[in-house]
């Protein structure tokens, strides 16, 4: 598996960060560039996701809060926008920013947090460089340099917590994990999967970088896969390639598993 990866980087046109890691035993079966910061683009949602979810449950608040959208917030890519929602629960908000990417719902969970708590929740649960500094579609900030950003390494630890199930409650970590094998798009890791794999996962894409990263999980053995893709200049491109070195590590820690057995 290894030298098949080494061989698919050497060849890919684009910067590729990327880990494979045993969910049980938290090995690395791949490390590859871990401690390099990159745009998070649409990555930065999950780590919302869980702060949101501890202040609720540290706070006692109800999931089931609304809270009022004002039409000068809806913004593309949104299907929030799309119905001409005025007011949503924090659920619905939640649900719609990681399976559908949800810009409006990110940006007003944003709001509800604000930036400064939720980059110190980053920290709190060991996140080094996972940063927001701007909201989605901000192109005014991202001119200024004011990018959100992450690692591959962070991105190992947060998916670890939450496949362990350390962060929050019982009922809240088991949400997270149903909402993120909820996600409806999957133009990467999946793409060419032909099994049913059950995958919770989140994706994220700007212009030049082209992430997705999750848990796989399968009857041989539960594994995390994060392929980050940066310096892109065609989006389809690199959507291909996270789903090569995808497959090869599904063809080796899954079917070659079931095979030998």
């Amino acid at each position: 598996m290894k030298q098949t990866i080494t061989e698919i980087l050497q060849n890919a046109p684009y910067k590729v960060h990327m880990f494979v890691k045993d969910c049980k035993t938290e090995q690395f079966f791949i490390s590859e560039k871990l401690e390099d910061a990159f745009s998070s683009a649409s990555l930065i949602k999950v780590p919302i996701l869980l702060a949101v979810l501890n202040y609720l449950e540290s706070n006692n608040k109800s999931i089931e809060q609304e809270i009022k959208i004002a039409p000068e917030e809806w913004g593309d890519f949104s299907v929030i926008s799309e119905q001409h929602l005025e007011q949503c629960t924090i659920y619905e908000l939640l649900v719609w920013m990681i399976i559908k990417s949800d810009n409006t719902a990110t940006n007003v969970l944003i709001d509800f947090l604000g930036m400064e708590a939720l980059n110190q929740y980053f920290r709190q649960i060991g996140l080094l460089q996972t940063t927001i500094q701007r909201k989605m579609m901000d192109f005014e900030r991202l001119a200024k340099d004011l990018d959100n950003t992450t690692s591959a390494r962070d991105m190992a630890l947060l998916f670890s917590r939450i496949y362990r199930k350390d962060l929050l409650s019982s009922a809240f970590s088991e949400l997270t994990l149903d909402i993120l094998s909820r996600q409806r798009v999957h133009e990467s890791l999946k793409r060419y999967l032909v099994d049913d794999v059950k995958l919770a996962h989140k994706t994220g894409g700007l212009d030049t970088v082209d992430h997705d990263v999750g848990i796989v999980y399968n009857n041989s053995r539960d594994y995390l896969i994060g392929v980050f893709v940066t310096e892109v200049t065609n989006n389809d491109d690199a959507r291909q390639l996270i789903g090569r070195l995808s497959k090869v590590v599904y063809d080796y820690l899954v079917k070659r598993k079931e095979m030998i057995e």
